[in-house]
This record gives structure tokens, sequence and C-alpha cells, in this order.
């Protein structure tokens, strides 16, 4: 048996350069499609659509005056926190006698959705002990509404 030529191992090295090539491309066409799909809001065409009595809705809320805002209060323990929402008026008088609900959920995280209702105290406070499944942070979708009136408002908060 003669000696091998030079470079004999060329179109081998060529050939397994290839194949790493199509298994990384195999991988993250895998990894592409089996994760997460990039869908946010379901039915954001109808919501597009729709965006001109989003802005109406917004409009009215602003001539309404009212002035609501969001706190909450980490317990020692667990994944427990009270969530404090404050509704005032236009000349800083509390407002009593509303429907204050909320939607908990997780970014980017699905079937963790929790519906929040808060509790009147009194001179326009509202409030919620909430148990989350999980720490980390939650987006509340408030929604504080009556007769012929409603108030709309997104927070986000750190869960312990």
């Amino acid at each position: 048996m003669g000696k091998r030529e030079r470079g004999w191992w060329y179109p081998y090295l060529f050939i397994a350069m290839l194949g790493v090539v199509m298994m990384v491309n195999g991988a993250m066409a895998y990894f592409a499609t089996s994760t997460f799909n990039g869908v946010i809001t379901e039915n954001a065409y109808e919501k597009g659509l729709a965006y001109n009595k989003t802005l109406a809705a917004a409009q009215q809320q602003t001539e309404m005056g009212w002035v609501v805002e969001a706190k909450d209060k980490p317990a020692s323990a667990g994944h427990k926190t009270t969530v404090t929402i404050s509704v005032v008026d236009k000349n800083g008088a509390g407002i009593d006698g509303l429907d204050v609900q909320a939607l908990a959920d997780r970014p980017n995280v699905t079937g963790a959705d929790q519906r929040v209702a808060f509790v009147p105290k009194g001179k326009g406070l509202y409030s919620a002990d909430v148990e989350f499944p999980e720490a980390g942070q939650w987006d509340f979708d408030i929604l504080a509404a009556r007769e012929g009136a409603s108030f709309e408002m997104q927070r986000r908060f750190l869960v312990p």
C-alpha cells in the first residue's frame, strides 16, 4: 500500500463542517418553533380596529378628572401582598361606591392569570389581599367602574 496524497482529508473536513452547520441550524429551528411563539395580545387585529373607541374612552377618562393610585405592601412571608387603590375626584374627594376589579398576570407566562376583587374601605380606598403562585413581576389591569363612568389603568408590582 502506497503513501496517501497530501490533503486527502480535505473533502472529509468539508463534509464534517457542513454537518456541524446543519446540526446547529436544526437545533435553532427546533428552539424557534417549540418555545415562546411571540403572541402577547390575542385578537390583535380586532383590537386594532377598535382603536378609535379606545381613544374615545381614554379622552372620557381624562375629562372625568379622577386620580387613581395603586400601592402594594408585600407580606413578610410567602408570595402575598396587599394592594390598595385610592380613587379621588378632581376636587380631591374620595369616590365611594365603585366596583374595583383587577386582572393580575405574569408577563410572558401563560396560565398564571388571576382575577382580584377589591373591598371598599371608605373615603375612596379599596383593598385586596392577594396570594400569588410565584414571585416576580405581576401586571395588574385595574378597572374601577360605576354607572356611567369607568377608569382603567395598568400597574406592575414586584412580588417577593
